[in-house]
């Protein structure tokens, strides 16, 4: 018998190209084109029915945007400030003595006002560039029940002792700057010291302004929703501190002149200031009393905007996607001299370089025009939107594109391991969309979203996080509120370990005949 021969494999950019044209057809074309469209459309929508307005006495204006710290971030930057200038070399030392504070309407009896501190509340000494929201800080501290604490620029936090102050037990505290190095120190007697820690605060002006502060950020409840869901509810707390032994030195500082003092932010509209007890600066036989509220720290996202908000319409330009890839992987052939093909792992791989190319680069354009694009328009209605630096929103936009790419790459090797199409389209939604939807809305325990959100193909949607988890921000770290269980790369990592399984099951299942189908048939 004589030896048959198989025709030698074509390359596989030859194969490309053959995809590809296979692919470009009008239907295909308009599909992925709406996908994109409804990505950019259904963002700007969000801006767009999103007005707020903020009132001054009786007329309503444009709300005020969120500070931004010096890395660029939104932060929150509200506290009552007790100050004197303070040159390029020396220290302010205190004595705190007592720290007490209000917590308004905490639950189970939410017609109740009751005395005490949140975990975070904070007072005590701080340098800082002006009295400019979002400026340059270095401050050390006694919480609530964190003991004593460094921060510095928002989002930096060191530790030092554990417990809380009292008469019997006051804590000295000392910040020393030379240049714009400052460090912290803290002590029990106000002989021996123990260092807290030090920052570096670059672009500090020759004379900064050093003095005492007080704020305390709201009290967070969670209120119960769906199916163990959860909705976080804010309510107004207060802190006070008492302060003594109060020594300035060095050079261009105010040392024996009258404290200036007065708020950063917005303070004293509350019923609770008005008709009880009103922040302020208290001095009394060389005693100073300083009561604020708010924080100091990264901003949380409890009642504000973020630019992933502008995504919103990333779930339809998905499933348009899903739709499209699957039909792409079922339908797709290769034609061979008798007029039939043979789907093999080549082409598999084909199919899924030129479907993978062509959604990263639709993907691109969707999140490259809404991000800034919606983030303007919700702005431009008076809404606040954290701030994020630049970076932040291209890694955003690339991984948005990522993530519709490496879930059209699943999508297809769905579509080849599937007989029907229907059953393909369904499992792909399953697995990559309803996980997040679910995931996204207060609907299920907060430990079930954060597991479907790591163990499933959904775990790719933290591309589009833009909010961190601080540990010195009392917030609801859960996925309906926005922060997903995995940073961006390991939730993208878990969403492309899926589609290469499902590629390598398509490339490894034995080829199948597959009839020609008309150039005008768009799947």
């Amino acid at each position: 018998m004589p030896a048959t021969h198989e025709p030698p494999a074509e390359p596989l950019t030859a194969l490309v190209r053959q995809e590809w044209t296979a692919f470009r057809s009008r239907g295909r074309l308009i599909a992925l084109t709406a996908a994109t469209l409804a990505t950019i459309l259904l963002g700007l929508l969000v801006g767009v029915v999103n007005r707020s307005t903020c009132s001054e006495g009786t007329v309503e204006v444009p709300c005020a945007n969120d500070p931004v710290g010096p890395a660029g971030q939104a932060v929150s930057d509200q506290f009552y400030f007790a100050h004197q200038p303070l040159g390029e070399n020396g220290s302010i030392t205190a004595r705190m003595t007592s720290m007490t504070g209000t917590i308004t309407y905490p639950p189970p009896a939410h017609d109740e006002i009751v005395p005490g501190l949140v975990p975070w509340a904070k007072a005590g000494i701080i340098v800082k560039d002006g009295t400019r929201q979002g400026s340059s800080y270095a401050a050390l501290m006694v919480t609530g029940s964190h003991g004593v604490r460094m921060q510095y620029d928002y989002v930096h936090d060191t530790a030092g002792r554990p417990g809380g102050v009292s008469a019997s037990s006051p804590r000295w505290l000392r910040l020393t700057r030379a240049g714009d190095t400052i460090t912290g120190e803290e002590s029990t007697d106000g002989a021996h010291w123990t260092t807290v820690g030090t920052a570096r605060l670059p672009g500090l002006p020759r004379t900064a302004l050093v003095g005492l502060f007080a704020t305390s950020p709201g009290d967070l409840t969670l209120r119960p929703t769906g199916l163990g869901g959860s909705i976080v509810e804010s309510r107004f707390t207060q802190a006070s501190a008492v302060f003594d032994n109060i020594a300035l030195a060095g050079d261009g500082s105010g040392t024996g002149s009258r404290w200036s003092h007065g708020s950063v932010g917005e303070m004293g509209h509350t019923d609770w200031e008005r008709y009880h007890r009103p922040p302020g600066l208290v001095e009394s036989n060389g005693t100073a009393t300083v009561t604020g509220s708010g924080d100091i720290a990264p901003l949380d996202m409890v009642g504000r905007h973020t630019v992933e908000d502008t995504l919103v319409g990333l779930v339809i330009g998905l499933m348009m996607v899903i739709v499209l890839a699957v039909r792409f992987g079922s339908g797709g052939y290769r034609p061979g001299p008798t007029g039939a093909g043979l789907l093999g792992g080549r082409v598999l791989a084909a199919k899924a370089v030129v479907v993978g190319a062509v959604t990263f680069l639709a993907g691109l354009v969707a999140a490259g025009v809404v991000l800034p694009f919606g983030t303007a328009v919700l702005r431009a209605n008076g809404n606040a939107v954290l701030a994020v630096p630049a970076l932040t929103q291209v890694r955003v936009v690339v991984g948005v594109a990522a993530l519709l790419a490496v879930a059209a790459v699943l999508a297809l090797a769905l579509g080849v391991l599937f007989r029907r199409t229907w059953v393909a389209i369904l499992v792909a939604i399953s697995a990559v969309v309803l996980p997040y939807i679910l995931g996204a809305l207060p609907i299920l325990p907060d430990g079930v979203s954060e597991w479907l959100l790591r163990l499933t193909p959904a775990a790719g949607f933290a591309v589009q996080q833009t909010v961190r988890e601080y540990p010195q921000v009392l917030s609801h770290y859960a996925p309906s509120a926005g922060y997903f269980p995995l940073p961006w790369w390991a939730g993208l990592a878990v969403l492309c370990g899926y589609a290469a399984v499902a590629l390598g099951l398509g490339m490894t299942r034995p080829r199948r005949t597959v009839a020609p189908r008309s150039q005008a048939e768009w799947r």
